[in-house]
């Protein structure tokens, strides 16, 4: 378990502080697992071809390099990368 201690000299309450710019956090989080998702569907209705079956198939280099590809495979890695954050933001706990 991670911990995380925080002090300030000033009087604004850190825990309001932190808690609205975790939950900002998340909404933007949100807000782009949405727009990558519609962008992924929109690649997978353009092949007939799901984003999973498509990056298995690539690792078998059953496709060529192309910039399309690439960005599809990019937004993938994206939707991972920015699931994994929402999971760690949701999953926070502050302490009183």
């Amino acid at each position: 378990m991670e911990q995380l201690i925080l002090k300030s000299q000033h009087g604004y309450p850190l825990r309001e502080l932190v808690e609205g710019a975790l939950a900002n956090e998340a909404r933007l989080l949100q807000a782009g697992i949405a727009r990558t998702e519609t962008r992924l569907r929109e690649f997978e209705a353009e092949r007939q071809l799901s984003t999973a079956e498509f990056l298995r198939r690539y690792q078998d280099d059953e496709f060529a390099e192309t910039l399309e590809l690439a960005e599809w495979i990019g937004e993938a890695r994206l939707l991972e990368r920015m699931q994994q954050k929402l999971a760690v933001l949701q999953d926070i706990q502050i302490a009183s």
